[in-house]
């Protein structure tokens, strides 16, 4: 199944350049953009999802990933009276980041 994906991925995109499809593109002959999240997953997961977030369309575990760094940020600057709250709030977005993560793991074995 992975390596018909890989023949199919090659063949249209081999198809695309000998019709021109990539000599137009923005960004052409410009240096990649800095993104040093990117060096902590692989490059196809990577490029996926820079893809989905230009698009406007972010997985799930991106979204939590967010919403995880929010809180975080919220627990820092929080009240004492707010910690535990706070607390609280971090712990069931790492649980849920963490199944996010497994979930990716698993689709792509």
């Amino acid at each position: 199944m992975i390596r018909s994906l890989a023949t199919l991925t090659e063949s249209r995109i081999r198809r695309a350049e000998a019709e021109g499809q990539f000599s137009d593109l923005s960004g052409a002959g410009k240096p990649l953009p800095y993104r040093p999240g990117d060096a902590l997953i692989d490059a196809g997961t990577a490029v996926g999802h820079r893809l989905m977030a230009e698009a406007g369309a972010l997985p799930e575990e991106i979204r939590l990933k967010q919403a995880l760094d929010q809180a975080l940020t919220e627990l820092a600057n929080a009240a004492p009276e707010d910690r535990k709250t706070a607390m609280s709030k971090v712990a069931d977005l790492q649980l849920k980041h963490a199944i996010a993560q497994e979930a990716r793991r698993k689709f792509l074995k």
